[in-house]
């Protein structure tokens, strides 16, 4: 479904994953577009729970690391285990921005910027469009047992 070959990681557009998207997801997983900041579903979700990456279900973000940025989108200061992203340098729109994709399905999630809160000083600004949200209390039934001990009390 992914290709990796080197520094570049991108989506296989094919039609089965296309019928398994919406349109905003194609947009933003296989085509590398961002959603409208404050109008989509994550940014102000405030439950607990994890993130997960929306075309195969790798767990990405926990919300214990998610905060407000003020940006309008889901901004978390560390992923759940960093060696499941890629990152690749982007220099559209005259910027010079690192990009950040899942590894294991090469879907673009969004950018991580130096402008983040302690104790990481990061702020990895993710659109909604390229995750699923599991609440805590669905992560044994959703399939995700292993990482219930991170939201026990």
């Amino acid at each position: 479904m992914s290709k990796n070959t080197g520094n570049i990681c991108f989506v296989e557009p094919t039609e089965e994953l296309k019928a398994r998207l919406s349109p905003e997801q194609w947009e933003v997983l296989v085509n590398a577009a961002t959603e409208p900041p404050f109008r989509n579903p994550y940014w102000n979700n405030h439950k607990p729970g994890i993130y997960v990456d929306a075309i195969d279900g790798t767990p990405l973000f926990s919300s214990q690391a998610k905060f407000d940025s003020g940006t309008g989108w889901p901004s978390f200061w560390e992923p759940i285990e960093k060696d499941k992203l890629v990152f690749i340098e982007d220099l559209s729109f005259g910027m010079k921005r690192i990009e950040v994709r899942s590894k294991s399905s090469a879907g673009h999630l969004g950018h991580v910027f130096d402008d983040g809160p302690e104790p990481s000083g990061l702020r990895y600004c993710i659109n909604s469009a390229s995750l699923r949200f599991i609440p805590a209390e669905e992560l044994e039934k959703e399939g995700y047992a292993k990482l219930a001990p991170l939201f026990a009390p």
